[in-house]
Parts: C-alpha cells; sequence; structure tokens
C-alpha cells in the first residue's frame, strides 16, 4: 500500500485574549512567523499579533487511503484546539483544510526534476 503525503492547514482566530496573553505571545512571536511555511508532524503555528488575530497550524501526515484523508484533518483540528485549550487561549472558527501532494501538479522546475530521475 502506498502512503501519500497529507498537508493540513488549521486555521482559526484568537478569542478576546487577556493583555497577560497577547503579550506572551507577542514575545513568542519571532518562534511563530507567518512567512515561514513548514509543516510538521507535531503541527507550527504562526500568527501575526497584534495586527491580525489570526492564526495557522501546519501539520504533515502519511495516510494511506482516501478516507483518511478526512481523517488526518479532523486530528489536526483536534491538535491544534488541544494546544491552545491547554495554553488558556480561547480560540473560535476553526476550520482545516486538506492537500493531498499526490495530486498537486508539478510546475515547469517539478517535471524537469521529475524527468532527470527518471
Amino acid at each position: 500500500m502506498t502512503s501519500r503525503t497529507i498537508r493540513i492547514t488549521v486555521r482559526g482566530s484568537f478569542d478576546g485574549l487577556s493583555e497577560a496573553q497577547l503579550a506572551e505571545l507577542v514575545a513568542e512571536q519571532a518562534d511563530h512567523d507567518f512567512l515561514r511555511t513548514v509543516y510538521t508532524p507535531d503541527g507550527y503555528l504562526a500568527y501575526d499579533l497584534p495586527a491580525r488575530p489570526f492564526f495557522t497550524f501546519r501539520f504533515v501526515e502519511e495516510v494511506a487511503t482516501e478516507p483518511e484523508v478526512a481523517q488526518a484533518a479532523a486530528r489536526a483540528e483536534s491538535k491544534a484546539a488541544a494546544w491552545m485549550r491547554e495554553r488558556g487561549y480561547p480560540v473560535k472558527n476553526l476550520s482545516a483544510q486538506a492537500v493531498d501532494l499526490s495530486e498537486v501538479p508539478l510546475g515547469k522546475r517539478g517535471r524537469r526534476e521529475a524527468a532527470r530521475r527518471g
């Protein structure tokens, strides 16, 4: 059975952070740069506070079948919610979007690299 790499992006917004929570997140902002796009099994949190109340978590997971894609998205959303809850950060409007990398078309550079590999 072939595994498929799935990238999952969980989006949401902070909801009513206290001044202390906002200050804490702003102090840690360099570790959560929204311009950095990295997908990890544990999730990468990115935000741009205080400019915007929104955040993203980026997860990567390997699955074997199509039905597992939706399950992976649900797991990622649960992980993101749990991470926020454990730290006491109130959030709202969580949603997850999964992309199966095997279905993403290659650009010109990708096609050239694939042709070189044979």
